[in-house]
């Protein structure tokens, strides 16, 4: 009976390693996977603006510069904006300029998409794809707007 415990008690600790190792390397996978950003056009209520690859709606923060992203050092900003990250160059999707795209470099070597010099976001409480409602959002200072194919802001 003794035995029986000792060889399931090994049989438990090995499967717990294996199940702990393997989780950690789901983890760590994302962080090293190559993946460019793909920007799409999307028809919605305000008119055709952009949109990530999943179908939401990308934001420009009118606090912003060309090329410049100020809500990376705003505290809580980019926990509720994340920027549109890319690995590599950014994709274009159908009716999206691809001249327009490019990547600047924040804080920890992280690339965001920019369009027509725009940093891109996405905004956290989104809840699907073509959501529009945030639209002319004002949060942390400024408004956030989505943008269309010729980089101008929609509101």
């Amino acid at each position: 009976m003794k035995r029986i415990h000792l060889i399931l008690a090994g049989v438990l600790t090995l499967a717990t390693s294996a199940a702990t190792v393997a989780s950690a390397q789901q983890r760590v996978a994302p962080a090293h996977a190559s993946r460019a950003a793909m920007v799409s056009q999307r028809q919605t209520g305000l008119g055709k603006i952009l949109v990530s690859a999943s179908g939401r709606t990308l934001y420009e923060f009118t606090r912003d510069r060309a090329n410049r992203d100020t809500c990376a050092s705003i505290s809580g900003c980019p926990e509720a904006w994340p920027p549109l990250q890319s690995s590599g160059r950014p994709l274009a999707g159908s009716g999206v300029r691809s001249s327009l795209l490019s990547t600047i470099t924040l804080r920890g070597g992280i690339k965001q998409v920019t369009y027509a010099g725009h940093p891109l976001y996405l905004y956290s409480g989104d809840s699907g794809p073509g959501e529009t409602s945030y639209v002319g959002e004002r949060a942390f200072g400024g408004n956030w707007y989505a943008i269309n194919s010729s980089g101008r802001t929609v509101k």
